[in-house]
């Protein structure tokens, strides 16, 4: 007979999966992920009733596609394991052990914005944290120079051969610039939000980065940090909102 404690690590191990399946079903949850999850659960479904009650031919073939499932798995969940990963990264316990570097450029990216919000110039900043953004980075041109206000303002100037992509940040630096990013495939977003509102959120949604955003139509100044946009905002606030997120690493 099983003991006491054999029973609580039984519902522990039930527990944990459960809990891990929901939060795999939350984040693809409002994403073209979403109903791939549940076919995926399905095919698990179909394999357990397969050897409870002894389907030798379909357990078999069930059994030997099981490598091909993880590999479908991870290209299927790509999205959705990148996020779940960088949230993983994020939260205190994991920054208790890792230390990382604070940006001092925060007083140079936020006059420049402001400058760029004052004659409606279009602007798309990203200011790295921890995730690599290696793979952005080298979508656009590599610059690799101390990061200034006048740089920026430069760089974003209306027909210059930057100007449409988007700025990688990286402590004092600007890395790259005419960088193409992601755009977020959540499907509730307003459908007044641009391309580089867009591109700003699909970042954050993958990454631990935060994108500032100048609207080229309005001026508006917006801050995207974990898959969500703050829109509206002034340099005061732009400016705390960064200190913040940055002394908190």
């Amino acid at each position: 007979m099983p003991s006491v404690s054999s029973w609580l690590l039984a519902a522990l191990d039930i527990l944990i999966v459960a809990f891990v399946f929901y939060k795999l079903l939350a984040l693809a949850k409002g994403t073209r992920g979403a109903q791939m999850f549940l076919g995926f659960l399905l095919i698990i479904g179909a394999s357990i009733a397969a050897e409870s009650l002894q389907l030798v031919e379909l357990n078999w073939i069930i059994s030997s596609l099981k490598t091909v499932w993880v590999v479908a798995f991870v290209i299927l969940f790509q999205p959705e394991l990148r996020r779940a990963l960088a949230q993983l990264g994020q939260n205190r316990f994991m920054r208790f052990f890792i230390r990382f570097t604070e940006p001092g450029a925060i007083g140079e990216v936020v006059k420049a914005t402001s400058d760029m919000s004052g004659t409606q110039t279009g602007a798309l900043i990203v200011m790295a944290r921890n995730a690599s953004l290696r793979n952005y980075v080298e979508t656009g041109t590599r610059i690799e120079g101390k990061i200034t206000a006048e740089l920026l303002g430069t760089i974003f100037t209306p027909r210059s051969p930057l100007h449409d992509g988007a700025v990688i940040v990286h402590g004092d630096q600007i890395v790259a610039a005419g960088c193409i990013l992601p755009l977020s495939q959540n499907p509730h977003l307003a459908q007044t939000l641009g391309t580089r509102h867009r591109a700003a959120l699909g970042l954050t949604e993958e990454a631990d980065a935060v994108v500032i955003v100048v609207s080229e139509e309005t001026g508006v100044m917006s801050l995207a940090s974990k898959g969500r946009l703050r829109r509206n905002i002034d340099a005061n606030t732009l400016r705390k909102e960064l200190a913040q997120i940055f002394s908190a690493q």
